[in-house]
């Protein structure tokens, strides 16, 4: 036979085999008698043809159950059983351990700064804890309550101090004064509650001064005689009719010299007689009176002026409107970017951000990082205390990788994982997402290099999300 046809001939047979394979394991399976006899001894094929006839059927032995035939019958596949209808496994929300110590600030209406910190014991037993306020930058205190000490907290930054000793269900207050600051200027003033020892945080919050608002003068708009665009309009106007009145005077002037021309030369005619006509004489031609030149190009370069400081003084007043400290929304970034300072709450897409403090250790006391590497010789932990508030209808998870801090430069370093686990007692604050309305106070730490501190920290909630940016003092 032709090559090509024993070629096609070979394909055939591997298909057909392949389909006998794929419908081998949809065979219904053998009853358990047929599986226990034996089988009988394959039969050698051999050529069909139609005068062929049948076997004589072989007697079976007495005493002997007689072999079941084998028949492979083609029967239809059997689709495969669905997968039971159950809900593929989710994460649980992680929900915030319960409080031992809440703390509420509060300012007071007066001319100077004046905060009221109440402290409350909510468990069964006495406790012991450490109080830390966090004053703005530049400011001092005039007055602390409770036997607080004011102490410098690293750079400008000072902090108060209180060590409480709380019974149970007990609620202590304690306030500090601060010297009277610039008018129209906020003092915001985070305070937080830790163990005994200061390592971790029971709980935080946060308040604003503002003082009072002072009368608003009155503004009154400047009168129109005192505005650039109206002053540059009436100039403009006033040069064009001073042209205007130029040009009729001048052509009027002229009319009146043509026409005594005109009657001087018409008496000197007028001797030579009226007994024959007089010839006609061709009238003067008169030129089409045009404005000159010099008024043209006055009148233009003082229509171009106007234009010009109109234009200017508008597109300056438009750019003196734009904020620059505004991020940008657009492309896939979803909300808008949020930048403020320590103390004050910051909202998201998804989250609400808090930071409270930032502390830093000694260079060179950093442990080990997640990769198992050498620690860096001038490596140092910071470690900022956060609250994370979930202001969704839905738990919503959020990556340690995503929380960075910003060093000078421009460089960056995200969470360290494992000295975060350890300042949490061994919790993994980022394995299960944060249930809806829930509020979380926990330290974040940082391993940066060098001397300089974190500049910023950068919290968010998920790739997509602008997140917040928090200045640090």
């Amino acid at each position: 036979m032709p090559a090509s046809t024993r070629h096609h001939r070979a394909l055939a047979v591997f298909v057909h085999c392949l389909g006998i394979l794929a419908a081998v394991p949809a065979l219904p399976s053998a009853a358990p008698e047929a599986a226990a006899a034996p089988r009988p001894p394959a039969a050698t094929p051999q050529p069909t043809t139609a005068a062929s006839r049948p076997p004589a059927a072989t007697p079976a032995p007495a005493g002997s159950r007689p072999p079941v035939a084998m028949v492979a019958r083609v029967t239809e596949p059997t689709p495969p059983s669905a997968p039971p209808a159950v809900a593929p496994p989710t994460r649980a929300p992680a929900s915030a351990p319960p409080q031992q110590v809440t703390v509420a600030v509060a300012t007071e209406s007066s001319p100077a700064p004046r905060y009221r910190i109440q402290v409350r014991n909510v468990s069964n037993s006495p406790l012991v804890t450490t109080v830390r306020q966090e004053l703005p930058p530049g400011s001092s205190t005039t007055a602390i309550s409770g036997g607080g000490q004011s102490t410098p907290a690293g750079g400008s930054a000072t902090e108060v101090t209180w060590r409480l000793r709380l019974p149970a269900h007990s609620t202590t207050t304690v306030g500090t004064a601060l010297a009277a600051t610039a008018p129209g200027r906020p003092l915001t003033a985070p305070t937080c509650a830790f163990t005994s020892d200061g390592s971790r945080p029971y709980d935080c919050a946060t308040a604003t001064w503002q003082a009072a608002a002072a009368p608003a003068a009155e503004v009154t708009e400047a009168p129109p005689w005192r505005r650039y665009p109206v002053l540059l309009a009436g100039l403009a106007v006033l040069l064009l009719i001073s042209a205007a009145l130029v040009w009729v005077w001048r052509r009027r002037r002229g009319r009146r010299v043509t026409a005594a021309a005109l009657s001087t030369g018409g008496g000197a005619e007028g001797g030579r007689g009226t007994v024959y006509p007089r010839p006609a004489a061709p009238g003067p031609v008169r030129r089409r009176r045009t404005p000159p030149v010099w008024m043209l190009v006055g009148a233009a370069v003082v229509v171009l002026a106007g234009v010009v400081g109109t234009a200017g003084w508008t597109a300056t007043r438009q750019v003196a409107a734009i904020d620059t400290q505004k991020q940008p929304t657009s492309g896939a970034w979803v909300g808008s970017g949020v930048n403020g300072s320590l103390g004050v709450p910051l909202r998201e897409s998804a989250f609400e951000f808090t930071v409270y403090r930032m502390t830093c250790g000694t260079p060179g006391t950093a442990g080990k990082p997640d990769s198992g590497g050498a620690a860096p010789a001038n490596g140092r932990r910071c470690e900022a205390t956060v609250g994370v508030r979930n202001v969704t209808g839905d738990h919503q998870p959020w990556h340690s990788e995503l929380q960075r801090a910003y060093l000078p430069g421009g460089r960056w370093v995200s969470t360290d994982e494992s000295a975060t686990r350890t300042a949490n007692l061994g919790r993994d604050v980022f394995a299960d997402p944060m249930a809806a309305g829930t509020r979380m106070v926990l330290p974040l730490v940082f391993t940066v290099d060098g001397r300089d501190p974190p500049q910023q920290l950068e919290l968010r909630s998920g790739v997509f999300s602008a997140g917040v940016r928090v200045q640090m003092p």
